[in-house]
């Protein structure tokens, strides 16, 4: 089946998009659904099942290898109910055109589909012709899936490390395979050879001789470099990546990666030119190991899939990134949040999102794992977070775990964010006879750090009226920046109407291009790099600092000659465009000086 629409659904936190399949895929829309949280799916699992009035039979942790069985049973639930969804709409009845119009109605005006069935419909309504018809033409959105690579942590039981099997990604990955779903499984975070290998264990991932796949890879990159590194990588294992998703480094939601300066333009402008090159180079790869395992060699050439996110925000931005870079798809995500028809937000943040501005949107050292990590000012978990310092007892109950991979104190490992860890970073740091301000610079490193895990998790619970006495009420969300130009709270119809240009959902007029906020946001990360590393600054530091400048002049340098070619895009924004560039090029050189004043190589 064709696909019908031209944006997908990326993963939003962990509890954001977790049903968000149950409530579009059966209008062809494409979502990803987190398997971080295995306690989460099984909460939901529980919850539909009673909905629907489904035999259900709780998955404990005392069951061999639960957290796959789990995360396989709740696919499976997801599946069905998505399934019976989008059959009910196919046989369409007088008690529920409305489905099938809604269906129709939210395609882009140059659908296929959507003109046939105007047409079909043009003089009346026959159920019989157009029952035949929705059969043979309606297809159903994909129910993929996403699994943070590094999110690995290995796994004890009495006090004995389990097989690497057992490592909390490699068991969501079998939870994904050992599930009914045909699609595919979105990779982030990086590499994991261990997890990369292991996935070579699993036949739904090898092609057969007709090219076809039962599961499918999307590994979301950055830039072109690290897509060309990990695909050849698991070519040489027999495996092959379907779709290379390029997100854009500090321009989206959730955890950002910013790539030593690449801009997202450039970075797609590389996949468009060497697109061809990357795809044969590595089916060629692939070829060679499927031989050497005596499997299926595909007759026909493999395709891939190019797609991109982070960032985007009008019908022309959209548009533009399809045609100018030869898209399959362009991931909407943060305007989403907005949409209680698309993901599960609870009320309280879905306010709080409703009127954030520019500086209640910032990026952040709140995350365990290390990385930058885009926040909401002033959301409950950050409260909650304060509220424990406040009582002299800093740091997480930790009860759940799953980024608990620190083994600077444990050999089982312990979250950054939790109180056990922060307590013994603390007296370790009291021992160091720093000064007053070193100590409590070096003080507020350590009590930063948020339970996340918990926090992306929790707003699933209360909008559902779930119990959380275990988790606790607070909230972490982790939006893009592109939420301070959205201030009302949309339906499924708002957003496609909006990304499809049939309707306006920003809320203010001044929001800048796409390329341009990116840009920005990386002038903002160099600087706060450079004021980090001034006082000690290594070697190490000052090729970086230089990369990275070098390269976001390079991303100047082509948009300048993008913007300046263009005829028939962004005509309105051109000219304030170039004058963007011209001023983000000066502040890049103000930057450079200071570097070379810094310098510890010359």
């Amino acid at each position: 089946m064709e696909k019908l629409h031209s944006f997908h659904i990326p993963v939003m936190g962990i509890g954001f998009t977790i049903d968000t399949p149950l409530k579009v895929a059966q209008y062809g829309m494409d979502s990803v659904i987190s398997l971080v949280d295995d306690i989460l799916l099984e909460k939901l699992r529980k919850m539909y099942s009673e909905k629907f009035e489904i035999p259900y039979k709780e998955i404990t942790d005392q069951v061999d290898d639960f957290r796959a069985k789990r995360i396989t049973s709740y696919l499976n639930l997801i599946s069905d109910l998505a399934d019976r969804k989008f059959e009910s709409l196919k046989h369409v009845t007088a008690e529920k055109s409305d489905e099938l119009k809604a269906y129709v109605t939210m395609l882009p005006d140059s659908s296929r589909i959507k003109n046939e069935f105007k047409k079909l419909t043009s003089k009346a309504f026959n159920f019989a012709e157009i029952k035949k018809w929705t059969l043979s033409n309606l297809s159903m959105g994909a129910i993929d899936v996403n699994i943070m690579t590094k999110v690995d942590k290995d796994n004890y039981k009495n006090n004995e490390k389990l097989p690497v099997e057992y490592n909390d990604a490699h068991a969501a990955l079998r939870g994904f395979v050992n599930s009914k779903l045909n699609s595919s499984v979105v990779l982030s975070a990086g590499m994991n050879p261990k997890l990369y290998g292991y996935m070579g264990e699993f036949d739904d991932f090898y092609p057969d001789s007709d090219g076809t796949f039962k599961k499918k890879i999307i590994l979301k990159v950055s830039d072109y470099k690290s897509a060309l590194i990990q695909g050849k990588f698991l070519a040489k294992k027999g495996l092959w990546v379907s779709e290379y998703r390029i997100e854009s480094g500090l321009n989206c939601g959730g955890h950002a990666f910013a790539t030593h300066g690449y801009l997202l333009g450039p970075v797609l402008a590389e996949f468009k030119e060497k697109r061809e090159m990357l795809r044969s180079s590595i089916q060629d790869i692939l070829n060679k190991a499927l031989i050497h395992k005596e499997r299926a060699v595909p007759k026909k050439t493999l395709t891939i899939k190019v797609s991109a996110q982070g960032g985007v925000g009008t019908r022309e931005e959209h548009e533009f990134l399809i045609n100018e870079y030869q898209l399959d798809s362009v991931g909407w995500g943060t305007p989403f949040l907005l949409v209680p028809e698309a993901t599960t937000v609870d009320e309280k943040t879905l306010n709080k999102l409703v009127v954030a501005k520019e500086e209640d949107l910032y990026l952040s050292d709140i995350s365990p794992l290390g990385v930058p990590f885009n926040n909401l000012r002033g959301n409950t978990k950050d409260d909650e977070k304060e509220s424990f310092i406040n009582k002299g007892r800093p740091g997480s109950a930790c009860p759940k775990k799953f980024v608990a991979l620190n083994k600077e104190f444990k050999e089982q490992g312990i979250c950054t964010a939790s109180r056990e860890y922060q307590h013994l970073k603390i007296k370790a740091l009291e021992k160091q006879g720093l000064s007053r301000e070193d100590y409590q610079n070096e003080f507020n490193k350590i009590i930063e750090k948020s339970c996340t895990c918990v926090g992306l998790g929790t707003s699933a619970l209360l909008a559902y009226n779930l119990n959380t006495k275990v988790e606790g009420e607070g909230v972490s969300i982790c939006p893009g920046p592109n939420m301070a130009y959205y201030s009302n709270i949309m339906s499924l119809k708002d957003i496609t109407d909006h990304i499809y240009g049939r309707a306006n959902m920003l809320s203010r007029p001044d929001r800048p291009n796409i390329f341009i906020k990116e840009l920005h946001i990386y002038i903002d990360f160099l600087k706060h790099k450079l004021n980090d590393v001034k006082k000690t600054i290594t070697g190490k530091d000052e090729k970086y600092l230089w990369t990275f400048t070098n390269n976001l002049k390079a991303g100047i340098s082509y948009y300048k000659t993008l913007f300046f070619e263009l005829k028939h895009s962004f005509t309105d924004v051109k000219e304030h465009v170039l004058n963007e560039l011209d001023s983000s090029e000066n502040a890049l050189n103000l930057i450079a000086h200071e570097i070379e004043s810094l310098s510890v190589t010359s």
